[in-house]
């Protein structure tokens, strides 16, 4: 697990951001992590950035509740704009949520690669870099 890796954080909540940017910088394999306050902002970046595989993240950690667009809003339109991708972006559907509904939502779109449920551990940041370097 050599490689570092581009990290977006997707997340109104301003102490889960902090605690996750703390986590990954902890286990010391992140090239960048940048984070957005909802799926909007996180979308026009990724316009914005669209043929610029530098600057786009690796991972996405996605919250699903969140104001102005939410995370399944944010899926919707990534779904539009991943055609147009030269760079593959792994995405984690994160929430608090333990609701079977959102849980079920989120495991129908192919884009997400799993939901976990907050707080994310160490050990799932873990498990999402092990996946990663198998890609």
């Amino acid at each position: 697990m050599s490689k570092n890796y581009s990290f977006c954080i997707v997340d109104d909540d301003d102490v889960y951001q902090f605690t996750i940017k703390k986590t990954i910088n902890s286990l010391n394999i992140a090239k960048n992590i940048m984070a957005f306050s909802d799926g909007e902002e996180a979308l026009n970046f990724m316009i914005e950035n669209l043929h610029n595989d530098e600057e786009l993240p690796d991972v996405i950690l996605l919250d699903i509740n969140m104001p102005i667009m939410d995370g399944f809003q944010f899926m919707e339109e990534y779904i539009k704009i991943k055609p147009k991708l030269d760079k593959k972006i792994t995405i984690y559907m994160i929430s608090s949520s333990v609701d079977a509904s959102d849980v079920e939502r989120a495991n129908k779109i192919s884009e997400v690669s799993d939901y976990i449920i907050k707080p994310i551990k160490e050990g799932q940041i873990q498990s999402i870099l092990l996946e990663l370097s198998n890609q």
